[in-house]
């Protein structure tokens, strides 16, 4: 079964939506700067409207570990998501204080890109296009990549079965292809879990 990650909630709107169609996990942008980022205040909001069975992912960009900490610390977030220039190192690191799995955010464009991935200490990779592009990548990249993975980037309602039928991931994560004018829409969130739960 195709795993479902539904990322870039920003209200306890979408985590009521989310909640409806019981996604494997659900993530939250928890580093300031982006245009989905929420605050800590905001986030423990979103954590109280999602329902309790669905743990909820953090997702930091090159972040103090005190910062991840704090967020675990109040139990906001379930597992962590690296999604910056964190290597192995910082993984370590973070684990020295934090009991959360580690997923890593990897942005693919070559081979070697997709080599690094699976050689990560990361629990789970998360393969990627960018930061938040809305744009696919070279899924033939992925050929042969010899550990599970979230595949990411530019996926919707139109592509997911294809993505599934072609790579067969361990989990399928999505934000812009669930949105309507930069928030997060409830139908197609409901049309993106129905083809993913179909599909895989």
């Amino acid at each position: 079964m195709t795993r479902l990650k539904l990322c870039g909630l920003m209200r306890a709107a979408d985590a009521e939506a989310v909640s409806a169609v019981r996604p494997e996990l659900a993530g939250m942008i928890l580093s300031p700067g982006f245009r989905r980022s929420v605050t800590p205040e905001t986030a423990s909001e979103i954590r109280r409207a999602l329902d309790r069975q669905i743990p909820a992912v953090g997702v930091f960009v090159n972040a103090q570990i005190a910062q991840i900490t704090a967020f675990a610390a109040r139990d906001i977030i379930q597992l962590v998501q690296l999604h910056g220039t964190e290597d192995d190192a910082y993984i370590l690191q973070l684990r020295r204080v934090c009991t959360l799995p580690v997923i890593k955010a990897f942005r693919i464009q070559s081979a070697e890109d997709a080599q690094k991935a699976a050689q990560s200490d990361a629990d789970l990779v998360l393969l990627d296009s960018g930061t938040g592009t809305g744009q696919t990548f070279d899924w033939s990249l992925l050929k042969g990549f010899p550990r599970p993975y979230f595949l990411a980037g530019g996926l919707n309602p139109d592509n997911a079965a294809a993505a599934i039928g072609m790579l067969h991931p361990y989990g399928i994560d999505v934000s812009s292809g669930i949105e309507t004018d930069g928030q997060k829409d409830p139908e197609k969130i409901r049309r993106f879990a129905e083809i993913v739960r179909q599909t895989g």
